[in-house]
């Protein structure tokens, strides 16, 4: 499809969708899942949807059908408003590398690394594109839901902003604010995220919301009002603590913390490494009822009873490496394959049980090369442009059908090669194991979705598989969190603040 001039204005007369923005007072206040759940709502009713958000910044993406990638949360919402993920629907995700920079996606490319000074320059030079996808979007739909980032109230971002008010008032969006009751002081939040507004900026929010109440909701009666008087907005709805939503992938590693669901006799132990990335691959292991997922946090070890370790995706494989042996994690999970345990190294995680990583580009930080782990008979360089492909296949050994999707840069190579963990459709070999088959990994991102890929994994532990299917999980998900929203927010006065 032909893209839109540059002048977002001068194609409003085209625009054929009705637009409304959710902008939050922080980070994980659930701005992601309530447009996820508004989405299908909307999309229940008959409605054409489609997600959209300016700039994501997520080591957590899915790449969509034509090679691209987005932050993972866009995907979710994608599916939720029952349409293929794209490249426009989240046209800038940044990736952190560090604490101080980051990898720029554009369209689903990746363009360069900035560090948070650089990038704050580079804005303006994004916005145009941003424009551009958005419009493209709303050429095809009856109703965009944007989502913002962060905080509406980080004013000292305001200058050359591009995800939350500067895109709002760029594109003429109106907004619906967000807070959190669960994490304390809402009526601060909202109040004094219009405090600290440009006066401008706030005219452009139409209502508030105020997620995640627990109790009796006549107690807030009040402080509802006073948020309305205070502020001058509308309150648009309260929404009660939604369980379900629990079971919708995480945007944020700081989500992996939260204890999840699953108590069985199969331990499978994933340590939390600086950068993880694509964390969501675990997600289809906890509709095992046999299994029990640890999430192994710095300063913690790896427990003794695991029957698995999973070495997760990263997006610093060296950085993630050396934090694994500053925990001490190398000497656990060397004792955990003296009693006989399995481990499973997922892309970035594959390629640090390997023999050695070469970065001679600097890709990651200095040029180099470090030794790793030496558990798999293979060297990984990191070289090249990013491989971003969906794929299908079996598994070498058992045969069992996959599909899911190559996101990684570098290439792994060795005798342990020789005896592959997947078998591409074209009938390519991917990942690599152990003579003894204890020791294991690919780079195949989403294996663990297909029930026939997890029940093939339990059985090598041990267990049996449930066979319950992870894509209509999801969706039973994402239904079960539209039907929270409608009870709590009037969909009906929503669509006519839309515009």
């Amino acid at each position: 499809m032909a893209k839109k001039s540059v002048n977002f204005f001068g194609t409003c007369s085209k625009r054929r969708a009705k637009t409304l923005m959710l902008q939050g007072t922080g980070s994980g206040v659930g701005k992601s899942l309530i447009v996820a759940g508004l989405c299908r709502a909307y999309r229940n009713r008959g409605l054409e949807v489609r997600p959209f958000k300016p700039q994501n910044m997520s080591n957590n993406a899915a790449v969509t059908p034509d090679g691209g990638e987005i932050g993972r949360a866009q995907a979710t919402q994608a599916r939720a408003c029952g349409v293929a993920p794209s490249v426009d629907m989240n046209p800038v995700l940044l990736k952190p590398q560090s604490e101080h920079g980051a990898q720029i996606v554009l369209r689903g490319r990746v363009i360069g690394q900035a560090s948070a000074g650089e990038y704050q320059d580079l804005k303006p030079e994004l916005l145009p594109a941003v424009l551009d996808s958005f419009a493209t979007l709303c050429e095809d739909a009856d109703l965009v839901f944007v989502e913002g980032a962060g905080s509406a109230a980080e004013i000292n971002l305001r200058k050359n902003d591009i995800a939350n008010m500067g895109f709002a008032r760029a594109a003429g969006v109106p907004v619906i604010l967000a807070g959190d009751i669960d994490r304390g002081g809402v009526i601060a939040q909202i109040v004094g995220t219009k405090t600290v507004l440009d006066p401008a900026d706030a005219t452009m929010i139409a209502g508030f919301l105020v997620n995640k109440f627990r109790g009796d909701p006549a107690l807030f009666a009040s402080g509802m009002r006073r948020i309305e008087d205070l502020t001058g907005w509308p309150a648009l709805g309260l929404i009660r603590f939604c369980a379900e939503a629990a079971r919708l992938p995480e945007e944020d590693s700081l989500g992996l913390s939260t204890p999840r669901p699953g108590g069985g006799p199969i331990t499978i132990a994933v340590p939390i490494l600086p950068g993880i990335a694509n964390f969501d691959d675990l997600d289809p292991l906890y509709l095992e009822g046999e299994v029990r997922v640890v999430m192994v946090k710095s300063g913690e070890t790896l427990p003794a009873g695991a029957a698995l370790v999973i070495l997760p995706g990263s997006k610093t494989t060296i950085g993630g490496l050396a934090a694994f042996r500053r925990e001490g994690w190398d000497i656990d999970l060397f004792a955990h394959l003296r009693r006989r345990g399995h481990v499973f190294g997922l892309c970035g995680g594959y390629q640090m049980l390997g023999k050695v990583i070469r970065d001679p580009a600097g890709i990651e930080g200095p040029a180099g090369e470090v030794p790793g782990l030496g558990l798999l008979d293979i060297e990984t360089e990191l070289e090249g442009d990013k491989l971003l492909a969906p794929v299908q296949g079996t598994g070498a050994r058992s045969g069992v059908p996959f599909t899911g999707y190559e996101m990684h840069v570098g290439r792994s190579f060795g005798p342990a090669c020789a005896r592959p963990v997947l078998r591409f459709a074209d009938g390519r070999g991917d990942g690599a194991a152990s003579a003894d088959g204890l020791v294991s990994g690919c780079y195949v991102h989403g294996l663990f979705a297909e029930p026939a890929q997890r029940n093939a994994l339990l059985a090598r532990l041990g267990g049996k598989g449930s066979g319950v299917s992870y894509d209509e999980s999801l969706d039973a998900a994402l239904d079960a969190v539209a039907s929270h929203l409608e009870t709590h927010i009037d969909l009906d006065r929503l669509l006519t603040l839309a515009r």
